[in-house]
């Protein structure tokens, strides 16, 4: 699991003018054998044309001694002459690719992290309640809580005793204690979650527990609400996982297309936004970006000024030269890292038309 810290050490990475490779992979070997996978990797490293061989060694041997097989995704970061390389396992799977350039290659990273980072779960029933903390689709810590056991008596019986028992003095006397145990388990919730990082939670059980238990949580939680799922209280913490990212991969796409519908809104008004290549990088190169947005893939040419870290696509743009400038290959990474860098977000969207239609890239800006 990679940290905030790691990220930066890629993004400050010196290469001293040597190219670095960077492969994602989807390593989910339930879905197809290790061999298969090792396989394709050797045609990724292949379609490459690496001039180099160490870092391809690294790669393979990183992956037939030394990787946990049971991540279904996988980062790997490789300088040529073999000095440099960082291998991060993944809980979240990654989409298959290959990179080379002078910097790491971190747009996937950067994704991964803004979408996955630190999020909760709560599995509620009339009893209690186990509470989850997760972070880049892992588990950090769980918790349980169970209250007073519902004792639900049965109906019908010989007796006009046994009768009212079953009746509605029994039914109030159930729904006492199963509101009890709500609110119990709700102030849990709070105590658990107090002093965690969690802008996302999630929260598991029937609709109908569900439904009353998200009334009895704080605001703060309640503000937190992402998702609700049904699920049983006794389900393993992998149904708990796969359920809660395909989750946060639906909730993710709808908060990413009304980010795009703010950012389109507010360039339209004048406002802090900017959509279109040229300008975006003049944004980054101001360092006035709070959020960058990117279209899956996205990638052009352009220049940088090494010292300055003044970035430019359109050299009729630039106040500087051709000859004072240096040629990249991906200037839409160095937008990446240089937002990471100045403490900006990075979103990087699939299959959004308004996106695509304001040129794949766009910026709102800090002022």
């Amino acid at each position: 699991m990679i940290t905030q810290e790691q990220l930066q050490e890629l993004l400050s990475y010196d290469s001293q003018g040597q190219m670095v490779l960077s492969i994602y992979l989807d390593t989910d070997s339930t879905s197809e054998s290790v061999e298969t996978i090792k396989l394709r990797v050797r045609g990724m490293l292949k379609e490459a044309q690496l001039k180099q061989v160490e870092e391809v060694h690294a790669v393979e041997q990183y992956l037939d001694t030394s990787y946990d097989w049971s991540k279904p995704g996988l980062v790997m970061f490789a300088n040529h002459d073999g000095t440099f390389f960082r291998a991060y396992p993944s809980a979240i799977t990654f989409r298959n690719r290959v990179r080379t350039g002078p910097k790491p290659y971190v747009k996937p990273l950067a994704n991964l992290m803004d979408h996955f980072a630190h999020y909760g779960v709560i599995l509620v029933d009339k009893v209690g309640a186990r509470f989850f903390e997760y972070h880049l689709g892992e588990l950090i810590v769980t918790e349980g809580t169970m209250g007073e056991d519902v004792q639900k008596v049965k109906k019908g019986g010989g007796s006009s005793a046994v009768g009212m028992r079953g009746g509605q003095g029994g039914g109030r006397h159930e729904n006492e204690v199963i509101q009890r145990n709500l609110r119990d388990t709700a102030q849990a919730a709070a105590e658990f979650f107090e002093n965690r990082p969690i802008p996302r939670l999630f929260l598991g059980g029937t609709s109908e527990t569900t439904g009353q238990f998200k009334e009895l949580l704080p605001k703060k939680l309640q503000s937190c609400l992402a998702g609700t799922f049904n699920i049983a209280m006794a389900a393993n913490e992998h149904e708990v996982r796969q359920h809660t990212i395909s989750l946060l991969a639906s909730a993710n796409a709808d908060r990413e297309k009304k980010l795009v519908e703010k950012m389109v809104g507010l360039q339209a008004s004048g406002a802090t936004a900017v959509i279109g290549l040229d300008d975006t990088l003049q944004a980054v190169s101001d360092k006035r970006v709070q959020t960058l947005i990117i279209s899956d893939g996205y990638r052009t040419p352009g220049y940088i000024d090494n010292d300055s870290g003044f970035i430019v696509a359109n050299i009729a743009r630039s106040p500087m030269s051709e000859q004072e400038l240096t040629e990249v290959e991906d200037v839409v990474d160095l937008a990446v890292s240089s937002t990471i860098t100045q403490g900006g977000h990075v979103e990087i969207i699939t299959d959004n038309p308004a996106l695509e239609q304001a040129g794949d890239i766009g910026a709102i800006l800090r002022y």
